[in-house]
């Protein structure tokens, strides 16, 4: 069974009552409690984790390494500054996709340039929870295609 970590970053712990008009009105835990629900109808087991801390994210990442076969992140605004997350996604060595309830791309400047992408196999962005399934089936196909 692949086994998925979903990492979250900064402000994703408001969903439900943040920026409702980018973001849509599902909570965190119910969009985690749905995106498990797809990966146990794929054979796959999600563990998710949320912090506002860029360094909790990077040690979460680390420790995965040991038992992740690959992982979904929305990193938030740490997106679109962090290269310290973008070099800990390169170092996880596992398929990743970065996801996007908005389309970031269509945003304010600053949201434009995305400095994780590279690190990543995949980017959904602008489906709203439903890109949650398409970046875990695109996420699923990377990691079959590694076996």
């Amino acid at each position: 069974m692949n086994e998925i970590l979903l990492l979250h970053g900064p402000n994703l712990n408001a969903l439900g009552r943040r920026n409702p008009e980018h973001y849509g009105s599902v909570t965190l835990p119910e969009l985690e409690a749905r995106v498990r629900e797809w990966g146990s109808a794929r054979g796959a087991s999600v563990r998710s984790f949320q912090s506002n801390h860029e360094g909790a994210l990077i040690d979460t990442l680390q420790e995965a390494y040991e038992w992740a076969s690959g992982a979904l992140v929305n990193l938030g605004a740490f997106t679109h500054t962090s290269y310290a997350l973008s070099d800990a996604l390169l170092d996880f060595a596992k398929p990743v996709v970065e996801v996007h309830l908005s389309k970031i791309s269509a945003r304010e400047a600053w949201r434009r340039t995305s400095v994780i992408r590279p690190s990543c196999v995949a980017s959904v962005e602008g489906l709203g929870i439903e890109g949650y399934r398409e970046a875990l089936d695109r996420l699923l196909e990377a990691i079959n295609e590694n076996s």
